[in-house]
């Protein structure tokens, strides 16, 4: 029943909207649509965003959303991958350093929409193209506020195009190394005042050897990989202020990792409605449902049979929000609302024999569970002349329950059941902050905030094989908190010129970490650790200059794990490099060719608890070049790693992965 309340009351304003629509179409005001949520509070500023533009977002020579939010410098995967050679399962998004995590530390939404996967809280990123979205706000701290749960490593906002940014018909083809293809298309029709978007990527490639060439055996092959996407977007007045949003998002990714056999499956079905009210009485209220599900075929590295068939992971999510927003006078912008999340998951799975040839059934097992999040918030953005101060205060009841763990043998029958106790509690978060603006040129501000982030059904109750490494899952895992500070100077020495500078401290108590055993060889354990401690300063700057455009990240990350007896005490988190740059330049005229060039940097981080194996750095350079040769007529060329950098992206013992060598694209793009 609670699952069900804040639907309900969106239908609620929804209807009372649209009786209060005026009905003497004479005294109708003009309906202008727009298709975006709600301003942005003035006090956003004190949490230091940075913001990825359209331009930049179209401009990726992997076409990947993943690629472009490494622009700023601190974003991490659990892998160095992007999402056609990573596993699914691994794509969790973290800021500040705050140690590698599968699943996803920063909460990223789309449209206001959580986007984790409800079971392994991972981001489906080829789900997100980067072609249909406005612009992207990426918090790195700024605790979880109005967001909701979730966010102890920052916030991605991420807003698709709206009307006027869309052609009516666009479409693209490219063709690149290693027989890949990527085609998309878009419709986007006028619909009386409002406007319908229908969207389509189908992208495909016969991969590259992820396995280096002293480690490659018969059974290695290329990560081979196909996927599609389609989006439906609506956008519909209702009245002079008000307007309905509706979004439907169908995907599915195939994958191939390392061996013949080892693939993966990833798919989703997302919809969502969203109602939004600029009147007097300020509204944005959303529900949506998520429908996803994941499978995962792990190849034994020795007999390469198959030795784990994870065939089945179906998983749902709920979830909805209202935030209103009073007249409280000129001075003051009050938030307060409601929002709640429920997320249901399955896991079926097979174990195999793979030391024998005929590769019997060993164990069918079944685990699974339920969680949910509710929280109410409030927050007021006070502006006093030149200075801005903004806080707020949410309360969260979750719970996790219905959590069991069952394994039959395939051969005797004999059955083990564990079912785990339900569990709930309350969680208090906040966050205050202040802008104050000295000069046209200059802006101080400062910020402390505090977050949680419930374990996800994976961590909880799925365990997983990366060969050689068995990770054990957890069902006493209990939620993360984050606390943190932060201070910052933002610049504008000149017109189209801005520099800022941020130093930060964040700590994450009960910091979930996979945790080696060190009396079973090649086991970890997920576990909550004391603390991890991440500390230091980020530095961005960006300058337009005519037809010029300059970007720059800078991040430098000291973080430490604290876990007084443990072997990893004082160690830095795993998955976690100390620095990390990023750096743009582009040539944009109105008319005529374009070129964009990327340089990334990423130090040495550690793949385990232990720093016994090293991710060596790496620096990569990435270009995209445009031609015009026609009305709406564009020749593109892209090009990935131009210097063919080696980069490793998984090291266990000496048995390494490796990230996107040299990739060379060619293709035409039409809009019109």
């Amino acid at each position: 029943m609670k699952i069900i309340v804040l639907p309900a009351l969106l239908l609620s304003i929804t209807t009372a909207a649209l009786a209060q629509a005026p009905d003497d179409a004479g005294d109708t005001p003009s309906i202008i649509v727009t298709g975006t949520g709600l301003s942005l509070p003035p006090g956003t500023s004190a949490y230091g965003s940075v913001v990825i533009e359209r331009a930049r977002l179209q401009d990726s020579a992997s076409g990947r959303i993943e690629s472009v939010l490494g622009d700023v410098a601190g974003f991490q995967q659990f892998r160095r991958s992007d999402s056609r050679s990573a596993n699914p399962s691994a794509q969790g998004a973290t800021l500040r350093a705050l140690g590698g995590n599968a699943s996803s530390r920063t909460l990223v939404l789309l449209d206001g929409v959580p986007m984790a996967d409800p079971f392994f809280g991972y981001i489906p990123f080829s789900a997100l193209v980067p072609d249909r979205l406005s612009v992207v706000r990426v918090t790195r701290g700024g605790g979880i506020g109005a967001f909701g749960a979730g966010a102890v490593a920052g916030t991605i906002e991420l807003a698709s195009a709206t009307r006027d940014q869309l052609p009516t018909f666009g479409a693209s083809a490219l063709y690149g190394s290693r027989e890949s293809t990527e085609l998309s298309a878009t419709f986007t029709p006028d619909l009386g005042s409002g406007y319908v978007s229908l969207s389509g990527r189908w992208d495909r490639g016969d991969g590259f050897q992820t396995t280096p060439k002293s480690q490659r055996v018969a059974a290695t092959v290329p990560a081979a990989y196909d996927g599609w996407s389609t989006n439906l977007r609506a956008v519909a007045p209702i009245s002079a202020t008000a307007e309905l949003q509706f979004r439907t998002t169908l995907f599915q990714d195939n994958r191939t990792l390392r061996f013949a056999g080892a693939d993966s499956m990833s798919q989703g079905q997302d919809a969502s409605i969203r109602y939004i009210n600029r009147g007097r009485w300020q509204v944005d209220a959303l529900a949506y449902i998520q429908a996803r599900n994941f499978s995962n075929i792990v190849m034994s590295a020795s007999t390469f049979r198959k030795s784990l068939d994870q065939r089945n992971t179906p998983s749902t999510g709920l979830g909805g929000k209202i935030e209103l927003r009073p007249p409280v006078g000129g001075n003051h912008l009050l938030r307060v609302g409601i929002d709640t999340r429920f997320a249901t998951g399955d896991m079926f799975e097979d174990a195999f024999n793979a030391n024998i040839t005929s590769n019997p059934a060993t164990f069918r097992r079944h685990a699974g569970g339920e969680e949910l999040t509710s929280g109410v918030f409030v927050e007021d953005d006070w502006t006093i002349g030149n200075l801005v101060l903004t806080g707020g205060v949410r309360t969260d009841r979750w719970s996790i329950r219905n959590g069991f763990y069952r394994q039959v043998s395939a051969t005797t029958g004999a059955a083990t059941n564990s079912a785990f106790a339900d569990r709930s509690d309350w969680e208090v978060s906040g966050r205050v902050g202040a802008l104050y603006r000295a000069s046209e040129a200059i802006a101080v501000r400062g910020a402390a905030y505090s977050g949680f982030r419930l374990p996800t059904l994976n961590e909880l109750y799925r365990p997983f094989v990366v060969f050689p490494i068995t990770t054990q899952a957890n069902d006493a895992l209990t939620p993360e908190k984050l606390k943190g500070a932060e201070g910052g100077i933002d610049l504008t020495p000149a017109p189209g010129v801005t520099l800022s500078a941020t130093a930060f401290y964040n700590r994450l108590d009960d910091a979930i970490a996979n945790v080696t055993n060190p009396l079973v060889a090649n086991t970890r354990k997920r576990q909550n650790v004391d603390r991890i401690v991440a500390k230091g300063i980020e530095l961005t700057a960006a300058a337009a200059l005519g037809d010029l455009r300059l970007s720059a990240s800078y991040a430098y990350s000291h973080s430490r794990v604290h876990a007084p007896g443990a072997a990893f005490n004082g160690l830095t988190p795993a998955q976690s490099p100390r620095h990390a740059a990023s750096a743009t330049i582009a040539y944009s005229p109105a008319q005529g060719p374009t070129l964009s060039t990327t340089l990334r940097y990423v130090a040495k981080q550690y793949e385990d608890d232990l720093q016994s194996d090293v991710l060596p750095d790496a620096l990569t350079v990435d270009a995209i070049a445009r031609l015009p040769v026609g009305p709406g007529v564009t020749l593109v060329a892209r090009g990935e790693n131009l210097f063919d950098k080696a980069v490793v992206t998984r090291n266990a013992g000496g048995s390494m992965d490796l990230g996107t060598p040299r990739t060379l694209w060619i293709g035409v793009s039409f809009a019109h």
